[in-house]
């Protein structure tokens, strides 16, 4: 029982930082998706959109997350 409290507290953690990072952006100066190096082509008969910046971005962002949270279950496992 002791192990699954330990789960419950790791994961509610996680999902209390992930809600405060998306609290957060709402106070940027930017808009996620319409970062300068996204790709943008609009054409008489249709349109695309790659954002290219915005996925660097958060490929690194969830990569530090993701990081954090498996050094957080390690010292939790030790």
């Amino acid at each position: 029982m002791n192990i699954l409290a330990k789960y419950f507290f790791i994961f509610g953690l996680i999902f209390l930082f992930i809600s405060g990072i998306i609290w957060l952006s709402s106070f940027l100066p930017f808009k996620w998706g319409k970062l300068p190096g996204d790709i943008n082509i609009e054409w008489d008969r249709g349109k695309f959109y790659f954002p290219l910046t915005t996925s660097i971005i958060l490929s690194l962002l969830l990569t530090f997350i993701i990081n954090l949270i498996l050094l957080v279950l390690s010292l939790f496992n030790r």
